[in-house]
This record gives C-alpha cells, sequence and structure tokens, in this order.
C-alpha cells in the first residue's frame, strides 16, 4: 500500500528524515537555531533542489555543522562568515541533484530546437 501513496506523495521515509532534521534544528541552542532555520530557508528558494535524497543530504549536513558548532562553541561567524548569503550558495553548490531550473533550461533547448525546425 505504501508504494502507491509515495508514488503520490513522495518518499514517506525521506519525510521521516525531514521531521527529524527540523527537530534537531529546533533542538539547536541560540543562535544557532535561529541562523540554521534561516539557512534552511534560504535553501529552499535559492537552491531549487528537487531530488528527495539530495535535499534530505543537504539538510542533514547543514544541521549536523550546525550541531558540531554548538557543541564546540565555535562563533556563528566562523561558519556563515561575513557573508552569510555566499557562504548558503557555496554550501547548496556543493550538492549535485536536480533542480528546478533543470527542466527549463531543457524545455528552452527543445524550444529553441523547435523554432528552428519551422524556419527551415
Amino acid at each position: 500500500m505504501a508504494n502507491w501513496i509515495e508514488a503520490l506523495t513522495g518518499s514517506l521515509e525521506q519525510k521521516k528524515q525531514y521531521k527529524q532534521y527540523k527537530a534537531r534544528m529546533e533542538a539547536l541552542p541560540e543562535p544557532y537555531a535561529t541562523a540554521s532555520k534561516a539557512v534552511q530557508r534560504y535553501f529552499m528558494y535559492y537552491g531549487g533542489v528537487t531530488d528527495g535524497e539530495t535535499l534530505i543530504t543537504m539538510m542533514g549536513d547543514q544541521v549536523e555543522l550546525f550541531e558540531r558548532a554548538a557543541a564546540d562553541g565555535t562563533p556563528l561567524r566562523e561558519i556563515v562568515t561575513d557573508d552569510p548569503v555566499e557562504f548558503a550558495e557555496t554550501f547548496a553548490r556543493s550538492y549535485a541533484g536536480t533542480q528546478w531550473i533543470d527542466k527549463e533550461r531543457a524545455r528552452l533547448a527543445k524550444s529553441i530546437e523547435d523554432a528552428e525546425r519551422k524556419e527551415k
């Protein structure tokens, strides 16, 4: 039964992992919890990763980074640097998954090829 549900909603295991990562993020002490949530939010807008496995891996790694920093007492700016946007974008680029834009890139290329065929 789970197979048809997963076909519609995505992997139940990934949803479970996502909830676990969110709980771990909530359990972080301040200022790490606020910073971790902000980075995760940025990932959702910037990263555009559509591959669930890649997204879960990226999220888990990011939470783990902030957990280790909190445990070690690493200052927040040593993690995110003076440019948190660059930090988040560099972090996200490390995960090669399918992104939303990939579909649009393929669609654009096909549209141009179709237009060229009409030109002849």
